[in-house]
């Protein structure tokens, strides 16, 4: 059997999609490919993410947000699309899901933990559905 992957995408690729991958990486490990871009990415991630992720001992602070790529779209087996509409292509024959969450863009860090711990339920039920 071939392993599962995942690409989660959003527009910037400095919040949410980074989150997703990070808690999927903490759930799944090894046992799934993990990919996460932007269709337009930022420079930098959102702080409020970081320290958020900190607080469950997971450092994504040497991360940097990523261009989506054909080669991730090729070797994704289920795409996440997180808020970002008409700026996510849509390629045939692939999986996806859309994951209506607020973005974390200029939210306080009390948002931002309501937000990751959502993540962290849907991560956790997709990786239960990979893994079956």
């Amino acid at each position: 059997m071939t392993k599962p992957a995942v690409l989660f995408l959003c527009v910037h690729n400095a919040g949410r999609s980074q989150m997703a991958a990070a808690l999927l990486e903490r759930v799944a490990g090894d046992a799934v490919s993990i990919y996460s871009a932007g269709s337009a990415p930022g420079e930098t991630l959102n702080p409020a993410v970081v320290s958020a992720l900190a607080e469950l001992d997971i450092d994504i602070s040497g991360n940097r947000p990523k261009k989506l790529t054909d080669e991730m779209v090729r070797d994704a087996t289920v795409i996440i699309t997180m808020g970002c509409g008409d700026a996510c292509p849509i390629y045939p024959g692939k999986q996806y899901l859309d994951w209506e969450l607020t973005d974390p863009a200029g939210q306080p860090i009390e948002v931002v933990r309501q937000i990751r711990d959502d993540i962290a339920r849907r991560v956790s039920e997709l990786a239960a559905t990979l893994l079956a």
